[in-house]
């Protein structure tokens, strides 16, 4: 604060002094540095005084009139067009003191026959003034900025992305624990077939009066028996006529010893059932700790601040801006890890009234020749708060979607589901799933599917961590016969690249200009396994191509050998570029190789893919 008050001071003595200064006995300096200096709108009323008496003691009277009214007309013309556009250009300021200082000095010229001053030197003084004023503007502006100081936010944003390190170290660490963990139980050990013939002899031969003849005399075959008879109750799930004949020959309750043989066997089974599951629970919930871990070291690692490299680019935004009527606190500008850079302004609007964001966006381009997009939870207007604006790289392409689908004959709602979204990193993510089956369970369970994804993708999770992610919840969700197939196609809207991610889905179509290709997935739905596998395909798409994507049942009733190449004829032969009508078309066409029925649930869904102009 001190420092500005310096230099409005500064100004206000320079303002005295410049009075002196003149040119062919003119003073063309003092209404550009009043237009120039007025603007800043750092103490107008001490600054014209001083300005005013600077005239007074320096000039003749004659030209004090002069100047005092072309300073008069300029001050006129900034206030009224601040009233009526809540700002005035740095054009109109220039213009108003070069107009009205030429046409006072024209009028004054043919009044006073005794000035030796032409018109045409009145004019030429105007266009001077007019061009001082515009670079006198913009020095003035940088002269009164200040440097943006963020040392202590810079300080502790290091403290907490060090403790988002540290947990993202522990979940990691906590989950090789989980990793760590025995593998699967396929068989049983030598003791566990021990601890059964313990539990059976407990039982039953604890209470029989030749339980020491059986197993206390080495000549007893017994011991032999019991591994046999247990044996084969592992191979058959029941014991072998022979063994169990055997067995009748030494023992009186052998029925009772096989029944109790079957019972202890069948329940260690299922304790190894049951270890199995827990050891893939443990391993769902390693992966779940991994991707926790990613996202905090993802957290961890924020875009790299450039804004003091920036520093120029930023300072002639917020010049930009104010031109416009709005005023730039704090500005700052970061590039992010895919390279694109990110700018974060604090803004607000002077006077009373707003400005919409799209003037901003104006300002920025005019600035750095560089399209900017708001993100889109932005506000539309600048109000006279202060408000943070977030803007980045705007996109080169843009797409445009539709869709088209039938519900199964009979069925009252459509076991598929899908969804739409725009990502804030200039990602575009198609996504369907099919439900199992048909009707509200199949449309429940593909829901829960885009739901997840949606949510993990939105909280910044990769493609591959949130299938992941969402694929262990099915798992622990542990309802048979309660699968759903994912299709995924991510499109980068800064470079045409797409993804395609399939699980267990149908295939996908592209439509060039000239051709038609398709990509087929043949692994299981998610839900099936905890080891879920991931088909991954990536193509080079460009303006003017279709992404074309397709549930089960589109393919499936086509009733020809080769579904997909039928597919592939049947897209090439629609000439439409708008995407709802060609997700319409398509059913439509498949409708007829159907005889009009709808024997499963359809889903189209089209997104074309244009760049903007």
């Amino acid at each position: 604060m001190k420092r500005i008050k310096t230099k409005q001071i500064f100004t206000y003595l320079l303002g005295m002094l410049l009075c002196k200064v003149s040119f062919a006995g003119c003073y063309p300096i003092i209404p550009a540095y009043f237009a120039a200096v007025y603007l800043q709108d750092q103490g107008r009323a001490a600054f014209t005084f001083f300005l005013y008496l600077g005239m007074i003691l320096f000039l003749p009277l004659t030209e004090t009139a002069k100047y005092a009214m072309a300073v008069l007309f300029t001050f006129v013309v900034i206030r009224m067009s601040e009233w009526m556009n809540k700002r005035c250009q740095a054009s109109v300021a220039a213009a108003a003191a070069g107009v009205g200082t030429a046409v006072l000095s024209v009028f004054g010229g043919v009044l006073n026959w005794s000035n030796e001053r032409s018109p045409i030197s009145g004019i030429l003084e105007g266009i001077f003034i007019f061009g001082l004023a515009m670079v006198l503007h913009r020095f003035f502006y940088f002269f009164f900025q200040k440097e943006e100081e963020r040392q202590p936010e810079k300080r502790q944003s290091i403290q907490k992305d060090e403790r988002l390190k540290n947990y993202a170290d522990s979940f990691l660490n906590l989950s090789k624990v989980f990793s760590g963990m025995n593998g699967d139980k396929k068989d049983f050990a030598l003791e566990e077939y021990g601890r059964m013939q313990q539990e059976i002899t407990g039982k039953i031969c604890i209470s029989c009066d030749q339980c020491a003849v059986c197993w206390e005399k080495e000549t007893s075959p017994m011991q032999e028996y019991f591994s046999s008879l247990i044996l084969s109750i592992k191979r058959r799930g029941a014991p072998d006529e022979e063994q169990e004949k055997k067995l009748r020959e030494y023992c009186p309750y052998t029925s009772d010893v096989v029944e109790e043989a079957v019972r202890v066997f069948e329940k260690a089974k299922l304790n190894v059932a049951w270890y199995n599951r827990l050891r893939e629970n443990r391993e769902v919930i390693a992966q779940q700790l991994d991707a926790m871990a990613y996202i905090m070291e993802d957290c961890a690692k924020p875009p790299e601040d450039i804004s003091r490299q920036e520093a120029k680019m930023l300072a002639e935004i917020r010049y930009r801006a104010k031109e416009r009527g709005i005023c730039i606190y704090d500005s700052a500008v970061y590039e992010k890890k895919d390279g694109h850079r990110q700018l974060v302004l604090e803004a607000s609007v002077k006077k009373d009234g707003c400005i919409p964001v799209k003037e901003l966006v104006k300002a920025v381009y005019t600035a750095t020749k560089q399209k900017v997009r708001p993100h889109r939870d932005e506000k539309s207007l600048i109000g006279k708060e202060r408000m943070r604006l977030v803007f980045e790289e705007d996109t080169v392409y843009h797409t445009i979607h539709g869709v088209a689908r039938l519900v199964k004959d009979g069925a009252a709602v459509s076991g598929d589901n899908f969804s739409f979204l725009e990502l804030e990193d200039g990602e575009f993510i198609m996504s369907l799933s099919d439900g199992m089956g048909s009707g509200s369970r199949a449309c429940k369970e593909s829901e829960m599917v885009i739901e997840l994804i949606e949510r993990f993708l939105e909280a910044g999770f990769s493609k591959e961590t949130a299938i992941r992610m969402m694929n262990s919840a099915m798992v622990i969700r542990g309802e048979d016969d309660l699968f759903s197939t994912i299709d995924i196609s991510a499109l980068n809207l800064y470079d045409g690249n797409c993804t395609f991610y399939k699980i267990g889905a149908s295939a996908t179509f592209i439509r060039h200009a000239d051709s038609v290709e398709c990509l087929i997935s043949e692994n299981l739905p998610v839900g099936v396994y905890h080891k879920v596998e991931i088909e991954k395909a990536e193509r080079k798409l460009g303006d003017g191509d279709f992404v074309i994507m397709v549930s089960d049942g589109v393919l499936e009733y086509l009733n020809v050998p080769h579904p997909e190449e039928t597919m592939e004829k049947i897209i090439a032969g629609i000439e439409t570029n708008h995407p709802g009508k060609l997700a319409k078309q398509i059913l439509e066409r498949v409708m007829l190789y159907t005889g009009g029925e709808v024997l499963d649930d359809m889903t189209v869904l089209v997104a074309a893919i244009w760049e903007k102009a």
